[in-house]
């Protein structure tokens, strides 16, 4: 107990001391953290005038919780939330933590969920108006510098109505923004970051999204189609650990749904091509060609690639299977 009182108090004079360094940048933006009551996923999304909002407002942690922090943002409530629920305090603990010990709450905007689904926001009386926020079962959205005050209650509307996984719900409450005006300065950037809820050691499989748009006309609808690709690249990595796992059904199956995800150019053909390699590499070369001709009209060097396989043991080292594969997916 007593080693939690020192490096808590640690944690928050460090929080004072940068207070005052940390240069006061505006990123007034509009975000959601959320927990899913589901799947135990922690994300955080968010949209602003601002370039590469992405580093600096959304910190996530498999197991522990999600932080969102904007306005006349301090960056350091991110990584020092996450510190303090990792070590047992609830998001509304920390967040008071915090901001008890910053001069300068007043100009903050936070929010924070932590792996048990408890919620706390934070709009200080001199973040710049429209500003505000709105907690629920599990979530809070916040916005600041907006052209309405109706942004964040639309946005808590389109999050609790909205269908589907996390990801599709952040993506929703954004889009409500987007939808109320958003920020009246206009959008650049946006984000979104969404893990599993417990973290096993392996981030590369624990982070199921980690988009980012840092400058684009329109962030959120660029945001969208980025989560919908990634969506095909999950399941051409669950098709691989499939493979790892000897089950070439599942795996084919997971291939099959990659490809249905995204259209093959949304991909340069690298879901049909690897479905048609899998294909191929089982026994099934017949079934194998459609996929690989589909590859081959994006992008010709497909063809090259073949040969290269059965060195890395991806191809059988048959050279007749080899020609025939690339003769026929150029025909």
């Amino acid at each position: 107990m007593r080693f939690f009182v020192i490096v808590t108090t640690l944690l928050l004079l460090g929080t004072a001391s940068q207070a005052q360094d940390i240069p006061r940048r505006p990123v007034a933006t509009y975000s959601i953290v959320a927990r899913d009551s589901l799947t135990g996923q922690l994300g955080v999304a968010v949209q602003s005038h601002w370039f590469s909002v992405g580093p600096i407002v959304p910190w996530v942690e498999p197991g522990v919780g999600a932080v969102a922090t904007q306005s006349l943002v301090d960056p350091a409530y991110g990584p020092l939330g996450l510190d303090l629920m990792r070590m047992g305090k609830t998001a509304p603990q920390a967040l008071k933590a915090l901001i008890i010990a910053d001069d300068n709450a007043n100009i903050r905007q936070v929010a924070m969920v932590d792996a048990k689904g408890n919620v706390s926001a934070h709009t200080g009386d001199r973040a710049i108006s429209a500003a505000g926020h709105q907690t629920g079962a599990q979530y809070s959205v916040q916005a600041n510098l907006m052209a309405e005050e109706t942004v964040w209650p639309a946005m808590a509307k389109a999050y609790e109505s909205s269908q589907g996984d996390l990801a599709e719900r952040l993506l929703a409450a954004l889009e409500a923004a987007e939808n109320e005006g958003g920020d009246i300065r206009g959008k650049q950037s946006a984000a979104i970051i969404i893990v599993k809820a417990e973290n096993t050691g392996r981030p590369w499989n624990d982070r199921l999204f980690d988009l980012r748009v840092e400058d684009h006309p329109n962030p959120v609808q660029e945001l969208r189609r980025l989560v919908t690709l990634q969506r095909a690249y999950l399941k051409l990595n669950e098709g691989d650990e499939w493979i790892g796992k000897g089950n070439i059904d599942k795996a084919l199956l997971a291939y099959q749904e990659a490809t249905e995800i995204v259209p093959d150019a949304a991909t340069n053909g690298e879901a049909a091509f690897w479905v048609g390699v899998t294909l191929a590499d089982t026994g099934k070369p017949e079934k194998a060609i459609p996929y690989l001709k589909r590859a081959y009209k994006q992008d010709k060097n497909w063809a090259k690639l073949i040969p290269r396989l059965s060195a890395s043991k991806l191809l059988p080292d048959e050279p007749g299977l080899i020609s025939r594969l690339v003769t026929d997916m150029q025909k």
